[in-house]
């Protein structure tokens, strides 16, 4: 039977990412998995996660919350070192 951990590890994302979609989007983990692998193998998908962090990282710091800030950062370097299309062709 495959359990939540299966499906969180057949993504190409990282668990920090998963979490920031899942936040982002108001979702369980599991559907933030699926919307985030989905997401990555759509046109401009990986510029959507990208920038769905990147508000995550901005309302962290209008919050006031640095070290959700700090996690969401560095879940944001690891995601563009693994996936840099997510750069080409912001939207």
């Amino acid at each position: 039977m495959i359990n939540e951990n299966d499906i969180l590890d057949m993504t190409c994302l990282t668990r920090a990412q998963i979490d920031a979609i899942s936040d982002h989007e108001h979702m369980d983990t599991v559907s933030a998995a699926e919307l985030g692998e989905y997401l990555m193998h759509i046109h401009h998908g990986p510029q959507k996660v990208q920038k769905m962090i990147c508000e995550d990282i901005a309302d962290a710091l209008h919050e006031g919350n640095l070290t959700q800030a700090r996690q969401l950062y560095k879940a944001l370097k690891e995601f563009l070192a693994d996936h840099p299309e997510a750069l080409r062709g912001n939207i």
